[in-house]
């Protein structure tokens, strides 16, 4: 089974409708998930908005989309709606998806600041084969015996003070491998390594 996975959108319409599409013809994916920042910095949140409603994407609730305005009201009603984490059963594998750390969409998880011991703990207490994350806008694997971490990085493309990978991940299902891709490259390159 393959996953698709986004995070940080930051109302990025062109990248998303880009992503997608390359999801479905491209990558040919099984399910989407989206770790949270619909929206938030860039110019068309209701398109993003409508766009990830319209295909049912699961969303966990970012720290941006807790602070929106200037949206309709309908989007607004769903974005306050989204749950916090989320957790879902994929091809057999059970898997916990969040914006920054369970239970908190304003502290992300860093490389530096993990370690397998720790990773298995949160794993085991999540009850989870595979944790989803953002927030940090930085691409993230590591894999235990008992799971994984993923972070596909930030999607938008536009100019912003906050720095952003310009990624998305595609996980495969059940044996956890995660590729991460550009939006900037072209379809047929390989995926990036994850330092």
């Amino acid at each position: 089974m393959q996953i698709g996975i986004i995070s940080d959108v930051h109302a990025d319409y062109d990248t998303l409708e880009d992503v997608l599409a390359r999801f479905e013809k491209h990558h040919q994916v099984d399910q989407v998930l989206c770790a949270g920042d619909l929206v938030g910095r860039g110019p068309e949140p209701d398109r993003v908005v409508d766009l990830i409603r319209a295909h049912g994407i699961p969303v966990a609730r970012g720290n941006h989309d807790e602070w929106v305005y200037g949206i309709r009201q309908d989007n607004l009603q769903y974005l306050q709606e989204l749950p916090l984490d989320w957790q879902g059963e994929l091809g057999g594998t059970t898997v916990y998806m969040c914006h920054g750390k369970p239970g908190n969409n304003m502290w992300g998880m860093y490389k530096d600041h993990l370690s397998t011991t720790y990773l298995t703990m949160v794993l085991s207490s999540l009850k989870a084969d595979v944790l989803i994350t953002g927030h940090t806008h930085l691409p993230l694997h590591i894999k235990t015996q008992h799971g994984c971490l993923v972070n596909p990085g930030s999607l938008y493309t536009f100019s912003c003070a906050r720095s952003t990978s310009h990624t998305y991940g595609v996980l495969s299902l059940p044996d956890q491998t995660f590729r991460v891709y550009d939006v900037n490259a072209s379809c047929g390159e390989p995926p990036i390594e994850i330092v």
